[in-house]
């Protein structure tokens, strides 16, 4: 016999353990213009759709949310980066871009660098967090 899931302790076990870090998720709203005296495309356009408690995991960071939970949570997947965020924040959509703001283990090397959006969050009848499927692309730097 299994024991029923408290969705909510689960939710808020997510939220104070994992999603720890600042993450900001800007969404373009235009198209790059060119600067005529330099030649090259200015920055895109973007407006920030959400800014707030959140963690970008890799595929190793995935593996260390589920010891720290005990359980499995989270399946494989084709990318190696997921943005979790709680329910209540938008939807990402395609292309938006994801940065962490803040991260706050002092050793975290995801300040800096930035994401792109692959698919819309994960959907489910059940939802405990959102996940989002992310596409590293920082550039050189």
């Amino acid at each position: 016999m299994s024991t029923p899931i408290d969705i909510e302790a689960e939710r808020e076990r997510l939220e104070t353990a994992v999603m720890v870090d600042t993450v900001r998720i800007t969404r373009p709203t235009g198209h790059a213009v060119l600067d005529e005296d330099t030649g090259m495309m200015g920055p895109t356009p973007t407006e920030t759709i959400y800014e707030g408690a959140g963690a970008v995991l890799s595929g190793h960071g995935q593996v260390t949310a589920q010891h720290v939970l005990g359980r499995e949570w989270l399946d494989d997947t084709v990318s190696w980066y997921r943005l979790l965020t709680p329910v209540s924040a938008p939807v990402p959509a395609r292309y938006d871009r994801v940065e962490v703001v803040t991260a706050a283990g002092q050793h975290a090397a995801t300040v800096g660098r930035v994401w792109q959006v692959l698919d819309p969050s994960e959907a489910s009848t059940v939802e405990i967090v959102r996940v989002t499927r992310l596409d590293e692309i920082t550039p050189p730097g």
